[in-house]
Order: C-alpha cells, then structure tokens, then sequence
C-alpha cells in the first residue's frame, strides 16, 4: 500500500521532532566528529520537511522585485515555447525558420535580467562570453576584406589567374558564406544562456523538465502514429530517405533518436522522483519494491511510465545504432546517479549498474530488432564514416588556424574525398561536429569549444553528486549532455536546430541548478 503524501510528510515531521538537535556521546578526539554528523543530519531533515516553503518565499522575492518576476517570466515562457516548438517543422533545419528562432530568443534575451545569480554562475557566463569573443574574432577574420592577422585562402588568387580578372580575397573559400551560416549557432548560444539565466529558479529549471518531457511525449506518439498510417510521409512531404523507419518530425533519424532517448531520460527521471517520494523514509528495501510498485500504484506513476516507454518506443523504432546505445548508456547512468544514495553502501552503485545494464540489453533485443540487425551488418561504425573522418583531418591539417569558413564544409570537403568513400550519395557533413567545427573555424576555436564542454560536464557531474533537494535536474541535464556530445562524435545532431536548442536548454538549467549557493550537501 502506497502511503500518501501528507503521510510522509507527518512521518518526517515526527521523526525530526523526536531526534535531539545535538547529541553528544563521546568524549575526547571523536566528540566534535559526532556533533558534526548529527548537525548534518538534523539539517538535512529540516531541509526535506521545509519543501513546501519554497514556493512562498519565491513569491516573496516576486514581490520585492515585480519588474524582473515579469521580464524573467516573459523570458521563461519565450524558453519553453521553444524548446516545445523547435523540434517540429523539420527539426528547424530551414533557414527561415531559423531566422525567426533568433528573433524570438533575442527578445527573450533583451527583456531577460540576470541579476540574481552569484559568483560561480557569473564565472561561467563569463566563459560563454569567452567563447562567444573568440567566435566573434574567427567570424571576422573569415568575412573581412581586411582581417587583422588571417591571411587569404590562395584560392581566389588562382581563380582571378584562371578568369583573368581581379577578384576580392577572402579568409573563407566561399564569399559571405560564414554570415548566412551563423543562424545555428546564433540560435543556440541564446538558448544556452537564456535556459542558464532563466533556470536559476528551481521552479522553472523543473518547469522546463515538465514542457520538454511532454513535447517530446507528444512528438513520439505522433512519430508512431504517423509511421503506422504512411511511413513514407514526413509531416506533409515525402520523405527523400529512411522511409522504412521513424523519424517523428526530423528528417534524420539519428537526431531523432537521441532526441526521443533524452526525453526517455528525463521521463526515467519524473518517475524515479515520484516512486522515491512515496516510499518510506529510510533506505530502500529492493526486495519488497516490486510488490509496491504493483499494488494499488498511484495514477501520477503509470503516467510516467507510460510516456516513459512511449519515448523509449519511438527511440527504438528509428534503428538508430549510436543513437539508441548512447541513450541507453544514460538511462542506467541517470538512475544510478539518482539512487546512488538509496544503494547498499559497498558494491550498491556497481551492482545497480550491471542491474541496470543488463535491463537495458534486454530491451534492446525485444525493442530493438533493427537496430540489433544493424549491428550484426555493419558493426558500430561503417568504413565510409571512417574514411570521410581521415579525408576531413587532411583537410584541417591544411586549414589549421581559421579553417576555411563557416558553413562551407559542402564546398571544402569534395576536394579532399577520399577514393574509399562511397560514390552514392553527397558529404555534405563531417559526421563529427568537433572535426567540423575544427575544419570550418580552425583549430584553436575547435580546442576552446572542447575545453568548454569539458568545464560543462565537470559542474554537472558536481551538481549530480552533490545536491539533494532538486538533483533531477542537473542530472538530467549530465545525461542529456552526454548523448548529445558523444553522439555528435559519430554524426551531426547538435548541428540540428531542433535538436540543439532542446538539448542547450537543458545544459543551461542544469549548470544554473548545480551551482546555486543552496541546498548543496557533501557527498
């Protein structure tokens, strides 16, 4: 019998009455060792029964400050509009669609007061400034006709000799390209700041969990509708590839399963969040779970895990191969990560993993029979990867220092084809957005880019391990980091719109929750 939850409240109401605020049975040495540890407790308790409060004291400071509660709440609603929205026309890969994500993220960022945050988070908007400076330089560079210290790609030297006419120089081999490619990132480095300003409030970083979880619902259910009835159609067009499997609203069902994977994960997370808070105080009894998980099971938990397997289903369906590993891989990361502090205190962590993994393997043999079969075909990655990956290093070692413009990867790229690489098809991506962005851009930017998301995963592992009250998101957002980054080493997702700004906007609440000054507790 699940017990409700005005119950367990009542019950660590009690408990935190009766236990003494310091209790001291030692003497000598040990003593101040003991009185540390029941301070500690005592305080973690008092923190859990006053959860109700926050609320209240959030609309307090509303109170004090009403002109930033509405700008910040325009921005929020601007935020989760698109993370809801992005993925849908397309996966927002055409270029008037993207050019409107930047008018509407540049209003959000316009009425958008950042002057709650503290130290630690102005240290890393600082270093999103950093980047931001550095792209700004390598896109000067590449677009000026008189660059501060780039020298001139020699290739219009050799065009104005073949033509016999003058023609302007330009750092990038293809003129202005750089200017009609910045929308992407544009887009995405508003998004990132806009989720990491906006996310400071506990309220709203788990608000934005909420709208990505139930767009992303929303968006598989279609994806398997849509593929039941007529899988050759993609929304209103025909589809030019992958006919035989589900993309839901991207053209590429690559990004459509680490999309579907990452809302799986926060899904995982919702339901281990409600499962845990109906549970008893004290450490989990594994053995008896199931049974309560099978009796009398409230409604707010078969919703989870039906969303939860919906997006799980969808993933599968796709037959992506790193797409749907990865996102396993961060499904027994999250619920390790979220139960690690439930788990028997010796060998718990490994024993739920290997648990974990070996629940993962077995649905991806019932789930994922494609992906499977792909597998056993081509291994994990095909020998054309492999090769236009050997072709696009050549490419950056000619290239080194400001690459050869943003965006002009499809005009570079054919003159350095390797003869391995299949004749079908055309390159128009690398297949790897780190040797794209090294390519395009050169390899000091590629280098800051790196070091960045290094930085990224070191505060969201932090956060992950450190907090208590409200860890779901920066965990979630490790995970998600983590399909999305790894995932990009084998393909081009974060280069897709509807994907990145999605994914973006989660990193960004997730490194706003793991360094706020409060509720954080040694591991």
């Amino acid at each position: 019998m699940w017990p409700t939850a005005s119950l367990q409240k009542e019950r660590t109401s009690q408990r935190f009455a009766r236990r003494p605020r310091f209790v001291l049975v030692l003497r000598g040495p040990r003593a101040e060792a003991t009185l540390y540890k029941e301070q500690m407790h005592t305080t973690r308790l008092a923190s859990d029964t006053q959860t109700e409060e926050q609320p209240e004291n959030r609309q307090k400071k509303s109170k004090e400050n009403p002109g930033q509660s509405r700008s910040n709440r325009l921005s929020a609603l601007i935020l989760f509009a698109v993370v809801a929205l992005a993925p849908l026309p397309f996966g927002s890969t055409d270029p008037a669609t993207i050019a409107f994500w930047c008018i509407v993220l540049g209003v959000g960022m316009i009425v958008l007061m950042p002057c709650m945050l503290n130290g630690r988070q102005f240290a890393l908007l600082g270093l999103a400034g950093i980047v931001i400076a550095a792209y700004g330089f390598v896109l000067h560079e590449q677009l000026s006709a008189h660059p501060w210290i780039a020298s001139f790609h020699p290739l219009w030297k050799e065009a104005s000799q073949a033509l016999g006419t003058e023609l302007e120089p330009s750092v990038s081999i293809v003129r202005n390209q750089p200017y009609f490619a910045l929308g992407p990132s544009l887009a995405a480095m508003m998004t990132l700041v806009l989720g990491f300003v906006v996310c400071t409030d506990r309220g709203r970083a788990r608000q934005l969990l909420q709208v990505v979880a139930w767009s992303g619902a929303a968006y598989a259910a279609f994806g398997i509708l849509s593929f039941l009835v007529d899988p050759t159609k993609l929304l209103w067009r025909e589809k030019e590839a992958y006919a035989n499997v589900l993309t839901g609203t991207f053209i590429n069902r690559n990004t459509a399963a680490a999309y579907f994977g990452s809302c799986a994960v926060i899904w995982l997370l919702i339901l281990s969040e409600e499962i845990r808070r109906r549970l008893p105080g004290g450490a989990i009894k594994w053995k008896s779970l199931p049974n309560m998980l099978f009796s009398n099971t409230p409604r707010n938990i078969i919703v989870s895990f039906s969303m939860f397997f919906l997006c799980l289903a969808a993933m599968f369906m796709t037959g992506s191969r790193a797409g749907v590993l990865l996102s396993l891989m961060a499904l027994v990361m999250a619920f390790t990560l979220y139960f690690r502090r439930d788990l028997p205190p010796k060998s718990g962590v490994i024993t739920a993993i290997v648990s974990a993994s070996g629940i993962a393997l077995l649905m991806l043999q019932i789930m994922g029979a494609g992906v499977s079969n792909r597998f056993d075909t081509q291994a994990f990655v095909d020998e054309n990867r492999l090769a236009t990956w050997r072709s696009t290093l050549k490419l950056i070692a000619d290239h080194p220092w400001f690459g050869t413009g943003l965006g002009t990867f499809p005009w570079a790229y054919p003159a350095y084809r390797s003869a391995d690489v299949s004749m079908w098809g055309v390159w128009d991506r690398a297949h790897n957005t780190l040797l794209e962005i090294a390519a395009e851009m050169g390899i000091p930017l590629a280098g800051l880019v790196t070091a960045t998301w290094l930085v990224a995963f070191a505060v969201l592992l932090r956060g992950a391990l450190r907090r208590r009250r409200g860890m779901i998101v920066p965990v979630a957002a490790l995970a998600v980091a983590g399909i999305a980054a790894l995932h990009s080493l084998v393909d081009f997702s974060l280069q897709i719109p509807g994907f990145a700004l999605v994914d973006l906007a989660i990193i960004g609440a997730g490194l706003a929750q793991a360094t706020r000054n409060s509720d954080s507790m040694p591991s």
